[in-house]
């Protein structure tokens, strides 16, 4: 990660040139005739994350233009850039900059290749003379957590089930001086996670519960919860092929809490920390639980199950029962849970529930303002009825084909009682195809926004 960053002032580092339509015609102005030349030659229009190499009088690389919206520079503009820059080193050479510490990020962040599994590696490597403001501490675990998160989502079922998200998990957990707590197999039952089981069961690799504790627990507490199912066949309602494919994907939650997890600890905030993980793989067996069967759940509810196919509710929900008995300050829930979210908000959005509207529209403004945006949708209580059964005390999913995020949302929150304010993002984890600086695949939503967030409300911590 730190290759991509330099320390050191470069004499030959490459100047890069952000620009809009109207300061392109000033920095032009000043230009040698043939830049000036070069830049009309190749038609070099300015719109965000556009990029034109300059070069020098011998014709090796002088420099380069970037194109940046109005108002500056910022983490997509830069996130587009590396990949279209020759190895070398560069430094900023503009005014023109919204944040440097989201044009650092932004550069971290479009480097990110998942090559694990490549027979060849790339050898080009670019790095950045960081800018004399930036917050270096603030970048890098902006960077380490965005790469994690994005490795984790990216590696196939294979070699990231739940004993792998466990070691995952344990692994991060013992760097910053913590020791997890994982219930595996039957324990789940003899403990009092049933749902967790019940999913879990069909599959060779054993459910669990991961659980991880961090922070002076005379701090305010935070919890975030994460859905783990390593892989979702759908379960006996299972999946068509091309539904099926990128269910690798599906503990994307759990991969975004243990990053946000990485930030928080990473700043030692003031914040007494709980991480839970529910990881499972929604398999297929003669054991598999069955649409039609009522489970128990550690609250007490029992649920009829309506699809196998929603199976993350159903282990989050012990999950989020087992949080809720500590009654925490705040609930941080992240799940890669419906397709309905992604029909309303598109792969980009992440939906966004709270129990605290005045919370949730102050997230909304800190995530955009960090470039991590999310977006606030209701907890619309009336449409809760829709989870009502004749057998049990609740299904988990609703009859009518309408607002299926909000019902998941809904059933959710009715696990969470005591604590102070109850968050819940439907996120997708994932691009869909490449686009400048976001290559198809994994993708990190909500953990830069969510850590500004809660560096806000608690206060900086050991930097």
């Amino acid at each position: 990660m730190q290759s991509f960053f330099t320390d050191e002032s470069h004499p030959d580092a490459r100047p890069v040139h952000l620009v809009t339509p109207e300061t392109l015609q000033t920095w032009l102005a000043e230009a040698p005739v043939m830049v000036r030349q070069w830049v009309g030659d190749n038609d070099f229009r300015p719109k965000p994350g556009a990029v034109c190499l300059l070069p020098d009088g011998e014709g090796a690389l002088a420099g380069a233009l970037l194109g940046v919206g109005p108002e500056g520079g910022g983490l997509r503009d830069l996130a587009s850039l590396a990949g279209q820059l020759p190895a070398g080193i560069y430094r900023l050479e503009s005014a023109a900059v919204n944040s440097v510490d989201l044009c650092s990020t932004g550069w971290g962040i479009g480097q990110y290749r998942f090559g694990r599994y490549l027979s060849e590696k790339s050898g080009k490597e670019c790095a950045l003379q960081w800018p004399e403001a930036a917050d270096r501490a603030d970048v890098v675990r902006a960077v380490e957590a965005d790469r994690f998160v994005r490795d984790l989502v990216n590696t196939p079922a294979s070699d990231m089930g739940p004993a792998e998200l466990e070691s995952a998990a344990r692994d991060l957990a013992e760097e910053f001086g913590s020791k997890p707590r994982v219930i595996v197999g039957e324990d789940l039952l003899s403990e009092g996670f049933p749902a967790i089981h019940a999913v879990g069961r069909a599959s060779v690799s054993a459910p669990r519960l991961i659980d991880f504790s961090w922070g002076d627990r005379d701090h305010p507490m935070v919890t975030l919860v994460g859905k783990g199912v390593c892989f979702d066949s759908g379960g006996l309602d299972i999946k068509p092929a091309s539904a099926m494919r990128n269910m690798k994907k599906d503990m994307g939650g759990a991969a975004h809490v243990l990053g946000l997890a990485r930030m928080i600890m990473a700043a030692e905030l003031p914040v007494r920390l709980r991480v839970l993980v529910p990881a499972v793989e929604n398999s297929i067996s003669g054991n598999a639980y069955r649409p039609g069967d009522i489970l128990a759940t550690r609250k007490g509810l029992s649920v009829e199950i309506g699809n196998t196919d929603a199976e993350g509710r159903i282990v989050l929900c012990d999950a989020l029962a087992l949080a809720d008995e500590e009654s925490p300050e705040l609930v941080i829930n992240m799940a890669t849970l419906t397709g309905a979210a992604r029909v309303a908000l598109g792969p980009e959005l992440p939906a966004l529930y709270s129990d605290d509207d005045d919370t949730a529209r102050g997230i909304v403004e800190i995530c955009a303002a960090e470039e991590d945006p999310v977006w606030h949708m209701p907890l619309w209580q009336p449409y809760a009825e829709g989870l009502s059964s004749p057998v049990a005390d609740m299904n988990h999913i609703s009859s009518a084909p309408m607002a299926g995020s909000i019902v998941a949302a809904l059933y959710l929150k009715r696990f969470v009682e005591s604590a102070g304010t109850f968050l819940h993002l439907d996120l997708f984890a994932w691009n869909p195809k490449n686009r400048p600086g976001r290559p198809e695949g994994a993708e990190c939503q909500s953990v830069r926004g969510l850590f500004r967030f809660l560096e806000m409300r608690y206060g900086g911590g050991g930097d």
